[in-house]
C-alpha cells in the first residue's frame, strides 16, 4: 500500500511539539520561583521541594502507560484528552490558596504531562516516513533539550514582570492560554484515528502497569526525598523496585508469548537495532545534563543574592548555544550519525569541568560574565546530544510500537533527571560548608563525571554500530558474489 503524506503534517507537529513543549519546560522553570512561592504561600521546605520532586514523580510514573494508551486508543484523542488535563491543572497551581492544594495541583499535572508527552513521538512516528522522520525527531529531540534549559530563563523573566510575592502563579498559568490555542488548533490539525474496536480487557495490560509503576515508583521516591533522608529511611524502596521491575520484565515476556498487547514490549531493547544503548545513552546524560540547573540557582540565588531574572539570564549562554546546534545537529543525523551525539557529550563534559575550574579562580562578582563561553560550549555539545540521539534511538521503532517506544525512552530520562538533581543537590549541601565556589566546582565535577558516563556508552554504540554495517556490507558483497556465480554457470 502506497504511503500519502498528510499535507498539513508540519504544522500538526508545530502544533503537538508546542503543547510537549509547556509539559516539558515545566520540570525546570519552577526551579527559580521556589523562593516566591515559599515566600507568597508561608509554605515548608519540604512542601516546596514536593512541588517539583511531585511533578516528576508523577510524570515518569505514567509515561510508559501514556504511550500505550496512545498506541491502542489513538494519539488524537490520547493528545487532546492530556492536553486539556494540562491545562486545568495549570491554573488550579497557579490558583492554589495554600501549599497542599499546590502540591496536589501539580502531582495531577505531572499526571497530565506524561500522558501527553509519548504522544509526540508516536504522532511523528505516523506522520512521517524516511528522511523527513529524522527531521522530525531532531525537532521534538531539540524541544526536550531546549524546554529544559530556557526553563530557568523563563522563569525568571516571569517572576520580574509579575512581582516576586505572587509571579510563580503566573508561572503556571502561562500555559493555560498558550495551551488553549494549542488545543484548538489540534483539533483542526491532528490526523483522526481510525475506529477500533478495542476489548479494554485484552488491549491494556493493566498488570504491567501496576508492576512498572510500583518498580518506577521504588527508584523515584527515594531519590526525589534524598536531601531529607529519603536515601537513609526508604533505601529498602530500590530493593522493592528491583523485584517489581524483574517481575515486569517476566509478565510482559509471557503477554507477548501468549499473543496479548504488551505495555512494553521487551523486543524493544533486544530487537531493535540502537534502542537500549540510546535510551541509557538519554538516561545518564540527564543525570548529569538536568541537575546542574538546580545547583546553578542555588549558587547564584543564595550565593550571590542574584535575583530569580538575573540567575536565569546568567544559564542563558548554555540555552542559546542549545538551541542553535539542536536545530542545526537534527538535520546532520543522517550524515554523521551517533558521532554527533559522541562530539557534543565531550563538549558538554568540558565546558562544564571549564566551569568548575573559573569556579574556585575568578572572583564570585565575575562569575556570571566568566561562565559565559565555556556555558555556550557546553550548549553548542547539549544541542548534539539529545536530539540526534532521540532520532537515532527510534529510527528501527515499528510504528505500532511508536508511543510505547517513546514513552520508555522519557522515562529513563525522567528517572535520569530525578536522579541527578538529587544527586548534584545533596553533593552540593554536603560541600556548602567550605564555600559556595567550592560547592559549585564539585558539583559541576560530578555533573561531567556522569556525562563522560553517557560519553563512554555513545562511543560503544558508535562501535557497535560500525560493525553492524561493516556486516551488512560483507554480506551485500557475498551475496552479489553469489548472484555473479550463478549468472555464468
Amino acid at each position: 500500500m502506497s504511503y500519502e503524506p498528510d499535507p498539513r503534517r508540519w504544522k500538526a507537529l508545530a502544533v503537538s511539539l508546542t503543547a510537549g513543549f509547556m509539559g516539558l519546560l515545566d520540570v525546570s522553570i519552577v526551579n527559580v520561583a521556589l523562593p516566591s512561592m515559599q515566600a507568597g504561600l508561608h509554605a515548608s521546605s519540604g512542601g516546596i521541594r514536593w512541588v517539583v520532586s511531585g511533578y516528576a514523580l508523577a510524570f515518569g510514573l505514567v509515561l510508559v502507560t501514556g504511550g500505550r494508551l496512545g498506541d491502542a486508543f489513538g494519539r488524537r484523542n490520547m493528545f487532546l484528552g492530556a492536553l486539556a488535563a494540562f491545562v486545568l491543572t495549570s491554573a488550579l497551581a497557579g490558583a492554589a490558596p495554600n501549599e497542599t492544594t499546590l502540591v496536589l495541583a501539580r502531582l495531577a499535572q505531572g499526571l497530565a504531562a506524561g500522558m501527553l508527552t509519548p504522544q509526540n513521538t508516536g504522532l511523528i512516528q505516523d506522520l512521517f516516513r524516511g528522511a523527513e522522520r529524522g527531521r522530525a525527531f531532531g525537532m521534538f529531540g531539540a524541544v526536550v533539550g531546549i524546554s529544559t534549559a530556557v526553563g530557568p530563563i523563563l522563569g525568571g523573566v516571569i517572576i520580574a514582570v509579575f512581582g516576586a510575592e505572587d509571579g510563580w502563579r503566573w508561572v503556571f498559568y502561562v500555559n493555560v492560554p498558550i495551551g488553549v490555542l494549542a488545543f484548538a488548533l489540534a483539533l483542526r490539525l491532528l490526523p483522526r484515528s481510525e475506529k477500533k474496536q478495542l476489548k479494554i480487557s485484552s488491549e491494556i495490560d493493566f498488570v504491567g502497569i501496576a508492576l512498572l509503576a510500583v518498580a518506577v515508583l521504588g527508584v523515584l521516591l527515594p531519590v526525589i526525598d534524598s536531601d531529607s533522608g529519603g536515601f537513609k529511611q526508604l533505601w529498602w524502596l530500590f530493593l522493592v523496585a528491583a523485584a517489581f521491575g524483574f517481575a515486569f520484565v517476566r509478565w510482559e515476556r509471557s503477554v507477548v508469548r501468549r499473543g496479548r498487547s504488551p505495555l512494553l514490549d521487551t523486543r524493544l531493547f533486544t530487537g531493535t537495532p540502537g534502542y537500549a544503548s540510546g535510551a541509557a545513552v538519554g538516561a545518564l546524560y540527564f543525570c548529569g545534563f538536568a541537575g546542574i540547573w538546580l545547583v546553578f540557582a542555588m549558587y547564584f540565588q543564595q550565593g550571590l543574592g542574584y535575583s530569580p531574572l538575573q540567575s536565569g539570564l546568567s544559564v542563558t549562554p548554555f540555552a542559546l548555544g542549545s538551541a542553535v546546534s539542536a536545530a542545526v545537529a537534527g538535520r546532520l543525523v543522517p550524515r554523521f550519525g551517533r558521532r554527533l551525539t559522541v562530539t557534543g557529550l565531550a563538549m558538554v563534559a568540558t565546558g562544564l569541568l571549564a566551569v568548575a575550574l573559573l569556579a574556585e579562580l575568578v572572583p564570585p562578582s565575575a562569575s556570571g560574565w566568566a561562565f559565559a563561553l565555556p556555558l555556550v560550549f557546553a550548549g553548542v555539545g547539549g544541542g548534539m546530544v539529545i536530539s540526534p540521539n532521540t532520532t537515532l534511538t527510534l529510527e528501527c521503532v515499528p510504528v505500532r510500537m511508536a508511543g510505547v517506544a517513546g514513552g520508555a525512552l522519557q522515562t529513563g530520562q525522567r528517572i535520569g533527571t530525578a536522579i541527578g538533581t538529587a544527586v548534584l543537590a545533596s553533593v552540593f549541601g554536603l560541600v556548602l560548608g567550605h564555600g559556595y565556589p567550592v560547592a559549585l566546582t564539585v558539583a559541576l565535577g560530578c555533573a561531567a563525571i556522569l556525562t563522560c558516563g553517557a560519553l563512554a556508552l555513545a562511543i560503544a554504540e558508535l562501535r557497535a554500530r560500525r560493525r553492524r554495517a561493516s556486516e551488512d556490507e560483507r554480506e551485500e558483497r557475498t551475496a552479489e558474489t553469489s548472484a555473479a556465480d550463478v549468472h555464468r554457470t
